[in-house]
């Protein structure tokens, strides 16, 4: 029997056309013995504009609904995903060489670990790549790690959300991605960081293209009335998990 991980991407019709990359990226992939990919594509949205750049494979799942941003669409997409494991890939981002088995081998061969990330490169215009100078060592992070670096450094964790890899019943009792207009992929990896270790791969997961469209690119981002109510709400939820005093795996209890 094939096991399954799910691969959730939300996309919006200005990011449409870079499909194609993200699924060349995942047929590229070579997981192990009985493993498949299934690709899940919500529309954030319902236009016309995004089915026409869906590849014909019978692994991809397209939905669409009522616009409400990335973390809504993703969350949408979970009723769709079938996998036991979940994968985060945008729309615009490419994964590299290897990145899924990698993070199926952080999680299966250890129970302790809940979720995986990766190092990112960021993917400029110009075709040049650019990594971040502060990634942590390869191995495991420790639960509540990722909310203490955040809080001192100024909302930036030391782990990148978009190359989140997770158990799928663990996103689930989580609710999925955070209802907010951006940094919903922070408030997920903060609330599994606040119940269950992860694990960080050195070798780079992920290719983060930079280009003028992407919705981190717009002012709106970083306004600092939305950027402090959305850094308050993501901050309150993993320190109210936190507080709970519930960690997985059950057994750790």
């Amino acid at each position: 029997m094939t096991q399954i991980v799910s691969v959730i991407t939300a996309v919006h019709a200005p990011a449409a056309h870079y499909l194609q990359d993200a699924y060349k990226s995942l047929c590229e992939q070579e997981l192990p013995t009985g493993w498949d990919w299934q690709w899940v594509i919500q529309e954030d949205g319902e236009s016309d504009d995004v089915a026409p750049h869906i590849p014909a494979d019978p692994r991809i799942s397209f939905g669409q609904g009522r616009p409400g941003r990335a973390g809504v669409a993703r969350t949408m997409g979970l009723s769709r995903a079938v996998g036991q494991y979940i994968k985060v890939l945008d729309a615009d981002d490419m994964l590299t060489s290897g990145a899924l088995a990698r993070d199926l081998d952080a999680l299966l061969g250890n129970p302790s670990i809940a979720w995986s990330t990766a190092r990112v490169l960021d993917l400029l215009p110009d075709g040049s790549t650019v990594g971040f100078d502060q990634d942590p060592p390869e191995g495991p992070i420790e639960r509540g790690a990722v909310l203490s670096h955040w809080k001192a450094h100024d909302f930036r964790a030391q782990v990148h959300p978009a190359t989140l890899f997770a158990r799928r019943d663990l996103v689930l009792a989580l609710g999925g991605w955070m209802a907010l207009p951006a940094s919903e992929d922070t408030g997920l990896l903060l609330a599994l960081s606040a119940v269950s270790r992860g694990w960080f791969t050195a070798q780079t997961g992920l290719l983060y293209r930079k280009w003028p469209g992407q919705v981190t690119s717009h002012a709106s981002h970083i306004h600092e009335g939305e950027r402090s109510a959305r850094m308050a709400v993501v901050e309150a939820r993993a320190e109210g998990l936190a507080n709970l005093g519930w960690s997985f795996p059950i057994a750790d209890l």
